[in-house]
């Protein structure tokens, strides 16, 4: 049976998928659409994608895409592990600005789920670490957002030690406060 934790901000689930083992390993079932449609996760995934990071401290984020092309995301680590934050930009929710984060291990398989209208970010806690995510909306480079990752009214308590290794891109993304309103 597979746990779902709201976290923080209740919109943001933890999704950790039992795994049934023997002496050969273990299997676990790590996306059912009727699990999660009772989670209240009632959504169609167009896109898997992969990602990548050589060294621990790797930031990626926080991004986000805008109407008609917003995507919700589906997170699991397939080696290392990660922190993984999600921060509501929804304009007028009762939770604007606000982050939350948990731990995702690929020894444990847990999951994050962060919906439309949430800036999506991580850092990776080890080298070598392998990410899978599911998202429901296609892929528009003209809709993309994002929010630097310092951003001192977000006080993400990233658990770095040091400076993280940024695309040049993440490196100048705008604060919250100077990014125009959006729509999910």
């Amino acid at each position: 049976m597979t746990t779902i934790t709201p976290l923080a901000l209740a919109e943001v689930l933890l999704i950790t998928p039992k795994r049934h083992g023997d002496a050969r390993g273990w299997f676990a079932e790590t996306w059912s659409s009727k699990a999660l449609s009772a989670a209240g996760i009632d959504t169609t995934f167009v896109q898997d994608n992969q990602a990548f990071s050589a060294r621990k401290g790797t930031l990626r984020g926080l991004h986000f895409q805008t109407a008609p092309h917003a995507q919700g995301k589906l997170v699991r680590v397939l080696r290392g592990a990660i922190f993984d934050v999600a921060v509501d930009i929804r304009q007028g929710s009762p939770n604007y600005g606000k982050w939350t984060g948990a731990t995702l291990t690929a020894e444990a398989g847990e999951q994050l789920w962060a919906p439309r209208g949430f800036a999506h970010g991580y850092v990776t806690l080890t080298d070598n670490t392998e990410l899978f995510y599911k998202v429901d909306g296609d892929y528009a480079p003209g809709l993309e957002g994002g929010l630097i990752w310092n951003d001192p009214d977000l006080a993400i308590a990233w658990p770095l030690d040091g400076e993280p290794v940024l695309s040049d891109k993440d490196k100048v993304l705008p604060r919250l406060k100077d990014m125009p309103p959006a729509q999910f």
